[in-house]
């Protein structure tokens, strides 16, 4: 009896090693790749898409190694919300944890609002409402069997995902140096008209905010924490591999787009998030089937975004409740450990994804797009704010730094760094809604993760009276399992 009680409690750690390796090398690989990057570059030029993305990619990098250090000591899947709470302050930890909730909830109807897209490239007659319940159907099977079944399906979703980024940088370079598809291109494209840099410094401000949203789901790493086998060796692990992913995967990637289509193709900023550089790539060799075969990639891609954002916003709602920050309800396991009325929750607010059958599928996808992508840049603030204070309190209360199973290079530079170019671009990105003529639509949908955030913060604040976490005080103690 007492067993089946600690099993109803607790979460199983069911993630091996090769599943938190692939979770993270596909947690950066989605349609922020596969489809936004394309406007990136003809936005900002070749040259400025790869400053913004390498700079989004260097402050990710921070912190992922700031999460890092905390998961390795203290895995939970409350990760950062729990951090927050533990080395901040309950009500910023608790309001930290609804904004990620409502980030990949919102993440999960985006995602089913694209696939609605994607299917109708083969079937455009179709009913969207078809598509959705077929997505939601596929993605609430692989959570609700298990963790394990979660890992393995992520597991096969990353491998494709990864596949085809080494096959399209290997082509794109080998067609760059004339090896295959003719003439070389070599840097005819990079330099013309206004590039590599058209339109300067607020070109590449202007593009953070989607390269930030491309590198969401690096931070699954702390969720999977509380989950994963041998956690102070298996994360870590996965968090020194961090770099070199977003090097290869992104700034190769961006820079093979930038010398084989020239940043004036207006195919880059069609309205359709069908239209894959990937896929004008592609055609540019001659392949006939590219477009079916990139789409049905940057489905897998989707269904792998909603898969995760699934997992993730089940997982962080199920340690809200477990605190008594979220009802109770939300705390039951299933007798596979898997917390299915987070699950439900989560998914029933996916369904806003059922919108695209009436508004337009393109217009639903950029609005619920740019809610979730500020939502995330906050809880890359909290990461950042967390570790900044956690490291602090540890050496406060004489502990030995050696000690730590995994120690963020840099400190303290790189979670400052990360946090003061978090609050630079949440701050500013969406400025030109305020130039001229304000554009209160635009403001609203930029910003409304904003209020959002204070609203739980403070109210929280003021109905539980928390104050910040003296240093000496903070909670170092690490829970056995």
């Amino acid at each position: 009896m007492g067993k089946e009680i600690e099993n109803d409690r607790q979460l199983r750690r069911g993630l091996k090693s090769r599943h938190i390796t692939m979770i993270s090398l596909g947690g950066t690989i989605g349609t922020g790749l596969f489809l936004a990057s394309g406007a990136s570059v003809a936005q900002a030029g070749p040259g400025g898409a790869l400053v913004a993305y390498a700079l989004i990619g260097f402050m990710v990098y921070f912190l992922m190694t700031s999460l890092g250090e905390m998961a390795a000591y203290m895995p939970s899947s409350g990760s950062f919300s729990t951090y927050a709470t533990k080395f901040v302050d309950p009500a910023f930890g608790f309001a930290m944890g609804w904004n990620y909730w409502y980030n990949w909830a919102i993440t999960i109807a985006a995602e089913i609002s694209a696939v609605n897209l994607i299917m109708k490239f083969w079937f455009p007659n179709s009913s969207s409402a078809l598509w959705t319940i077929l997505f939601i159907v596929v993605v609430l099977t692989f959570n609700i069997l298990s963790v394990n079944m979660y890992g393995e399906s992520e597991y096969w979703f990353a491998m494709i995902k990864v596949a085809t980024v080494i096959i399209f940088i290997i082509t794109s370079f080998l067609m760059i140096f004339g090896i295959i598809g003719g003439e070389p291109v070599g840097l005819t494209n990079f330099f013309i008209d206004e590039a590599p840099f058209n339109g300067g410094f607020l070109a590449i401000f202007g593009i953070f905010l989607a390269a930030g949203f491309s590198f969401q789901g690096t931070e699954l790493l702390g969720i999977t924490a509380g989950e994963t086998e041998d956690p102070g060796k298996n994360i870590p692990k996965a968090v020194r591999s961090v770099f070199w992913r977003i090097l290869l995967f992104y700034i190769l990637a961006i820079l093979a787009i930038g010398l084989l289509i020239p940043y004036t193709d207006p195919r880059l900023l069609s309205e359709d998030v069908a239209v894959s550089p990937f896929t004008l790539v592609f055609d540019k060799l001659g392949i006939a089937f590219a477009a079916s075969v990139m789409n049905a990639i940057i489905l897998t891609a989707m269904l792998s975004a909603g898969n995760s954002g699934l997992y993730a916003s089940s997982r962080m709602l199920w340690q809200l409740a477990v605190d008594g920050k979220a009802p109770k309800i939300f705390a039951k396991l299933n007798r596979r450990g898997v917390p299915i009325y987070a699950l439900l929750a989560t998914l029933a607010v996916g369904c806003l994804a059922f919108l695209s059958s009436f508004f337009g599928d393109g217009i639903v996808y950029m609005w619920l797009l740019n809610a979730s992508g500020l939502s995330g840049f906050i809880a890359w603030v909290g990461i950042a704010i967390s570790h900044y204070r956690f490291r602090k309190a540890y050496i406060k209360q004489g502990r030995d730094l050696n000690d730590l199973p995994y120690k963020s290079p840099l400190y303290p530079f790189g979670s400052l760094f990360a946090l003061t170019l978090c609050l630079i671009v949440i701050i500013g990105q969406n400025y030109t809604a305020f130039i001229g003529t304000i554009d209160w639509y635009g403001i609203a949908v930029s910003y409304i993760g904003i209020p959002l955030f204070i609203i739980f913060w403070l109210g929280y604040k003021m109905k539980h009276k928390t104050k910040l976490i003296p240093l000496e005080e903070c909670n170092l103690d690490v829970e056995k399992k």
